[in-house]
């Protein structure tokens, strides 16, 4: 028996079991993380779903007197990524997030707000109860400047690093495509109007025979992307196709594939930016503005799109043809700057 340590059982909490890559891949990079005598337990609106994906014990996030039991019986408590608080999709979001943080807290556990992206938080009560909240866990760590400015201006001690996605490792896509591939990763948003999203086909389209580059459609929520990628499709015959992957590491290999991603969803553009892809950023989101500004990516704010198809041509030929990837160099050392994460959880 020896020196074999008994293992510590931690809940993990999270965006996770909704088939969102990005969700799925800050669950991959902090299962990939953990101290080895941690022993990681889900919470999942998928059950099944995510023992199968990531091997890992699961409970599910709606059976709240199961959860809460679930807690007690654990040594710690993890957010695990991403923008839990935040109430700009809802109200309730915050509630449910603090609410199992705050009871971890009153039972004792160590409690971790890793890799955090704070907000938008609109309402007066979300954002006292955010810093509340925050301010009684053991480590905070947050992934971008903005989210540390607004704990700094609340006295709430945080490290700032890069999103730990940066991290994940790559299984090689494998599938026999064109040689010339330009991704493709939008998402359903109000910002994204009719009008914008019929000038963005339209570039699109005009780019795409500019060029001769194969479209890859990437959906990275099939429940909301995939619509989406389906009317792109419809108006690039034999010249396009959409590709879901559930496993994050194989859909991070498939843009180590591409020459070229045009996204909205923040890890697709962390993805491909991290696998050596040029990137171009389409905002809905301060999160991905944040992101564009930090790596100096061209970028458009939605809806506020170029008035003309023609001009948003223009800007993705002018990438395409003389755009810059990020250095190995530079990719090599945002990795590196990932690992303050990492150390976050040496207190289990």
């Amino acid at each position: 028996m020896g020196n074999v340590k008994a293992h510590r059982p931690v809940l993990l909490c999270g965006y996770y079991g909704f088939g969102n890559g990005g969700d799925e891949a800050l669950l991959a990079v902090l299962l990939q993380l953990l101290p080895a005598d941690v022993t990681p337990i889900v919470l999942s609106a998928n059950v099944s779903e995510t023992q199968a994906l990531h091997r890992v014990k699961a409970v599910d996030r709606r059976q709240l007197g199961k959860l809460l039991q679930t807690i007690r019986q654990c040594q710690g408590f993890i957010w695990g990524g991403g923008s839990l608080m935040q109430d700009a999709t809802s109200a309730i979001s915050p509630l449910y997030y603090g609410g199992l943080m705050l009871w971890a807290q009153l039972w004792g556990l160590k409690t971790v707000a890793w890799a955090q992206g704070i907000g938008p938080l609109t309402r007066p009560f979300s954002q006292w109860w955010t810093a509340w909240l925050l301010s009684r866990c053991s480590v905070v760590t947050v992934r971008d400047s903005q989210s540390a400015a607004w704990l700094q201006k609340r006295q709430v001690p945080s490290a700032q690093a890069p999103d730990p996605v940066w991290a994940l490792t790559t299984i090689a896509y494998s599938e026999e495509l064109p040689e010339r591939r330009v991704a493709i990763c939008l998402r359903p948003h109000s910002s994204l109007t009719s009008a914008g999203l019929s000038r963005l086909t339209e570039a699109l389209i005009d780019f795409q025979k500019a060029t001769d580059t194969f479209i890859l459609l990437v959906p990275f929520q099939k429940s909301k992307d995939v619509p989406l990628a389906t009317l792109l499709q419809a108006h690039l015959p034999k010249v396009s196709q959409t590709v879901y992957l559930e496993n994050p590491q194989q859909l991070k290999g498939l843009f180590e594939t591409v020459q070229m991603t045009i996204a909205m969803r923040l890890h697709a553009l962390i993805m491909a930016a991290a696998a050596g892809s040029k990137c171009f950023a389409l905002s809905y989101d301060p999160k991905v503005q944040v992101l564009a500004q930090e790596l100096t990516l061209p970028h458009w704010i939605l809806p506020d799109l170029p008035n003309t198809a023609s001009e948003m041509t223009q800007a993705w030929l002018d990438l395409y043809s003389y755009g810059q990837a990020l250095s190995p160099q530079r990719i090599q050392g945002i990795c590196q700057a990932t690992k303050t994460h990492q150390k976050a959880l040496n207190i289990f």
